[in-house]
Order: structure tokens, then C-alpha cells, then sequence
């Protein structure tokens, strides 16, 4: 592991300011490469172990091992990647561009009145255009590239070491975005700023560079609280306190067995992933819109109904999916969510003919889960499976 009484350094310079002068000029070249936001956090984030053993120990992690695994890496970034002496952590805005006419100027009208449409099949905004793990990743790594560059033109040494994060390995995005003043962590546990409320994605580029860390922000979310008392399943419990057992993301995306027979009616018309905490956050009506068109809609998860995505065979969910961070969840999956929104539709159209002959059709399908929820959706239309 590097030595962090090592800096780098160029001889003959002040090696402190030369790296001020390097973060500024990062930060900078983050900006031209898309990035809406960029700071720099402390290679150890010790504030955070407690709490994060503590929500373990509870069993708020559910099904997510990967969460337990590793636990000292999410804390000592230096463990993850050798060496490392400083985070830059970035934002990526990600809600897309909005319509100029009438109501569909208000972005978050427009997702509420779908939520409300029992036909509607209602997908979190992140997830409606190509995978951002990967569109985050690259633009890192070409931050990376320029910054090894710069760093041989300044003759730093030793040798510049990094490696770019998006969503992908054991770590706290969230608390070194906190960390960095990229902005504060909200009840709803998702970073929060006063520019852009919380619809983007986060990043890190760990260096062997020992960058001087930028300071964190306060606090502004005061006595609000919308996004707790909007969860449709109780998720939050608290002010910071998640149980990602009952969150409708962790139900639609991460679980892979059977849905709690409880929390479905709870489910809604959302078959992958939720909004309900960030639309009910009043700091996101300054969410940014976002001109990188990888974050567009595609093939109309905008506007798509629940018949129309369960008519979708395996080929097709494949070939339609491909490059969405959707496909991650399989067309069994799929089927299980969308059958639940389709047995939900029945509190506003119970025995709806095109509704029940779809569930039907999926009746007999191969897989038990899918026979399952399938079962369940049609006695909710009042039909025997």
C-alpha cells in the first residue's frame, strides 16, 4: 500500500500549491467533460463506519450481500485502490430534457398524473435511457487520461495511479459526496444539492494524489419531511434510516424471488425501480434537465403501458433492453413486476377484458415466480389463475 507520508511532488516546487493548482484545473476539465459537478473527499471516511455497520446489523441490507461484503474498503478507500490518497467525486445530471407546452413543462406533474394511471408502466427516470454505469465510467476514465497527462507535464511524481467508480465496486457514493461538498446527504438518503436537487448520477476517480479535499456542506433540509412521509411502503423510517427491504427499488430490481405478498398493492403501476421521494423533494424543483442524449428516453418508457411491456417475450425484452440498466434484471423479473402493476390495475379497472386475457396468457409460463405473481394478479381482477 503507498505510503501517504510519500506526496507526490516535483523537486524544486512548493508541492502543496502545485496540487491546489491541479485540483482547481480537474475540477475544471470535469466540466468540459459533462460533468455538472465535481469536488474533492479524504481517502477515509471513519464518520461513516458506525452507522453503516449499524444499519447491517439490523438486516436493512436484505438480500444485498455485496453490501456486507468488503465493509472496510466502503470506509478506506486506500484498501479498494492501493495508494489512494484523495476522491474526486462527480455529478452527472440526468433528468431529461423537458417539453416546452403547456403542463409538460413541470416534469414532476407529468410523473405524478402517470403514477396515477393504473395502465401506465411507471420506470424511475434514471432508468429510461442507456446505462449510466457506463456512460459515468467513460468520461471518467477519459478524465483519468487527461489528468495523467497533466501530471507528467508537471513532472509530479511518483507516477499518477487511479481507477474510476461509477456504481460498480464497494463504495460510499453517497457519504464521499458528502464528504467532498458536493452536497449534503437528504432523509431519503440521497445526496442533495440546492443547484440541482438529487436527479444525478454519482462518480469517483480515486489518485495516489494527495489533492487538498474541498469542505462539506451544511445541512438544508430543516424540519421537512416530504420524502418520508411520501413512501409508498414505509421505507423510510427516519431521517437517514433506510430499510431497502421495503423500498420499491430494492423489491423491483434487486430481489430476485418472490415480491412480499403485503407490499404489492404498495407496488402500484411501478415496475422498476421508484421517483416517489425525489418528486415529494422540494429542493427538486432546481433539478437540471440534461442535453447528453444517453440519458434520453428510449423506446418510449416515458409513455409506456403495462400491456404493451408484458406482451414483450424474452427475444424482444433482450433486444430492447440492450444497454439499459434494466436488462440486469431478466425478462423473469420483468414479468414479475409488470404482473404485479397488472393486478394493481384492478382497484380502477377490476376484470378489465384485454388486462385478464394477458395475465392468461402468461398463466402456464415456465417460471414458478412468474406463475406465481401472475396467479396472485388475476384473483386481485377477481379471476380463478
Amino acid at each position: 500500500m503507498h505510503n501517504p507520508s510519500q506526496s507526490t511532488q516535483r523537486p524544486g516546487a512548493d508541492s502543496g500549491l502545485l496540487l491546489q493548482q491541479l485540483a482547481q484545473e480537474l475540477k475544471q476539465q470535469a466540466h468540459i467533460l459533462g460533468f455538472h459537478g465535481a469536488r474533492i473527499a479524504p481517502a477515509w471516511l471513519p464518520q461513516a463506519e458506525q452507522p453503516y455497520q449499524d444499519w447491517l446489523a439490523q438486516g436493512f441490507h436484505g438480500e444485498m450481500d455485496y453490501m456486507a461484503s468488503h465493509g472496510l474498503k466502503r470506509i478506506h478507500p486506500a484498501l479498494l485502490q492501493a495508494g489512494t490518497q484523495a476522491v474526486l467525486s462527480v455529478r452527472i445530471d440526468y433528468l431529461p430534457g423537458q417539453q416546452e407546452n403547456g403542463e409538460d413543462k413541470d416534469w414532476r406533474a407529468r410523473e405524478w398524473r402517470r403514477i396515477a394511471d393504473p395502465r401506465a408502466a411507471q420506470v424511475a427516470l434514471y432508468a429510461r435511457g442507456r446505462d449510466y454505469h457506463k456512460v459515468v465510467r467513460n468520461r471518467l476514465q477519459q478524465l483519468a487520461q487527461w489528468l495523467e497527462q497533466r501530471c507528467c507535464e508537471l513532472g509530479l511524481t511518483p507516477a499518477l495511479e487511479s481507477r474510476a467508480f461509477a456504481d460498480s465496486a464497494p463504495v460510499l457514493e453517497v457519504e464521499l459526496g458528502k464528504q467532498s461538498g458536493l452536497g449534503w446527504r437528504g432523509k431519503h438518503t440521497l445526496l442533495l444539492t440546492r443547484e440541482a436537487g438529487s436527479m444525478f448520477f454519482l462518480g469517483e476517480l480515486f489518485v495516489n494524489l494527495a489533492l487538498p479535499p474541498d469542505p462539506p456542506l451544511s445541512n438544508h433540509c430543516g424540519q421537512c419531511r416530504a420524502c418520508i412521509d411520501i413512501c409508498p411502503t414505509g421505507a423510510i423510517l427516519g431521517p437517514g434510516q433506510l430499510d431497502a427491504r421495503r423500498c420499491i427499488s430494492y423489491l423491483t430490481i434487486e430481489l430476485k424471488g418472490s415480491i412480499p405478498e403485503a407490499l404489492r398493492p404498495l407496488l402500484g403501476n411501478r415496475i422498476y425501480g421508484c421517483d416517489d421521494c425525489q418528486l415529494a423533494c422540494p429542493w427538486n424543483k432546481f433539478a437540471q434537465s440534461t442535453a447528453l442524449p444517453d440519458f434520453a428516453p428510449r423506446h418510449q418508457l416515458d409513455q409506456a403501458d403495462l400491456l404493451t411491456l408484458f406482451a414483450w417475450d424474452e427475444a424482444t425484452f433482450l433486444q430492447k433492453m440492450e444497454g439499459s440498466a434494466i436488462r440486469r434484471i431478466g425478462h423473469e423479473r420483468w414479468l414479475r413486476n409488470l404482473a404485479v402493476g397488472l393486478g394493481n390495475a384492478a382497484r380502477s379497472v377490476k376484470g378489465n377484458p384485454a388486462i385478464v386475457a394477458a395475465l392468461q396468457s402468461r398463466a402456464h409460463h415456465p417460471s414458478e415466480l412468474v406463475r406465481e405473481h401472475v396467479a396472485w394478479a388475476l384473483q386481485q381482477h377477481g379471476v380463478a389463475p
